[in-house]
């Protein structure tokens, strides 16, 4: 199925060569570009500039087909830029969606280079796995939990990849597919079908420690458009289908963080079952 998704991708970019879906969507060249520095982890320019989010989506159609060469087909998804503060940073006023590939995502106590991209980034995460596709038409939290299986504590690992001084707009984020670039999975909880359950998931208390014990950010689970589950809402009532066995991430529970050169990490999600943990390091 998902390498199905990834043909569908492909047979949409053939069906529209450049300037026919719309004027503004970049260039093949443009895009080549991009995605040659991203692979270099080389700060790159900015695509789709002053575009809309429709020619913005076509960018990133464009950058998935080209990635997904190397890193694998579709897995699901990510919502961006779910937090006020994140929000009024980028100058909008909703978040924004990007595609996560097979090859993204590293088991839990995974090593990475400190400098695993051109502008490497952590943050505490939260994924969710859907069940089956009537989550379709989920439009509150309680839907959601109804169409899915289990969460997973998350530690992704963006790349902001543009330069310094480039424009970073909603449209701009959304070319780039929100940066994603790699991402820890922690162990998989089972979702329980109870008010109990879905409470606590706005009520996680996620705290980023170092391995010396210092505390390097703490949020709750409610700091995602005030629940986590709210962000899988919005991503189907945005146009996104999503099928059993996807993932999705839900977006910062907290800052985005520098990565350093030596530094272990853990990201603990006190609340949920087990108060579980997810560790990354950085070579």
């Amino acid at each position: 199925m998902r390498h199905i998704r990834l043909l569908a991708v492909l047979a949409a970019l053939a069906a529209f060569p450049p300037g026919a879906a719309s004027a503004a969507c970049p260039s093949d060249e443009a895009i080549d570009a991009f995605v040659a520095d991203w692979k270099a982890g080389t700060p790159t320019k900015a695509i789709a500039l002053d575009a809309t989010m429709e020619d913005a989506l076509c960018a990133q159609q464009k950058v998935i087909a080209r990635l997904g060469e190397d890193l694998g087909a579709p897995v699901g998804y990510k919502a961006g830029l779910t937090s006020q503060a994140a929000q009024e940073r980028f100058g909008v006023d909703q978040p924004v969606r990007g595609v996560l590939l097979e090859g993204m995502l590293l088991e839990n106590g995974a090593t990475v280079p400190a400098a695993f991209g051109a502008r490497p980034l952590f943050e505490a995460d939260l994924l969710v796995v859907v069940a089956d596709d009537g989550i379709n038409q989920a439009t509150t939290p309680g839907e959601v939990l109804r169409h899915i299986s289990e969460v997973i504590p998350f530690i992704e690992l963006p790349d902001l990849v543009l330069a310094e001084g480039e424009p970073m707009s909603g449209p701009i984020l959304t070319a780039i597919n929100v940066g994603a670039r790699l991402g820890v999975l922690g162990p998989r909880i089972a979702v329980e079908q109870s008010d109990a359950f879905l409470q606590s998931l706005a009520d996680i208390e996620v705290k980023v420690i170092d391995a010396d014990g210092e505390e390097l950010a703490a949020a709750k689970g409610a700091a995602v458009l005030g629940h986590p589950l709210n962000a899988v809402a919005w991503l189907v009532d945005n146009g996104v289908t999503l099928e059993p066995g996807d993932y999705v991430s839900v977006g910062s529970i907290g800052p985005l963080l520098p990565t350093a050169a030596g530094r272990t990490v853990t990201a603990t999600y006190g609340g949920l079952p087990g108060d579980p943990q997810v560790t990354v390091s950085f070579d």
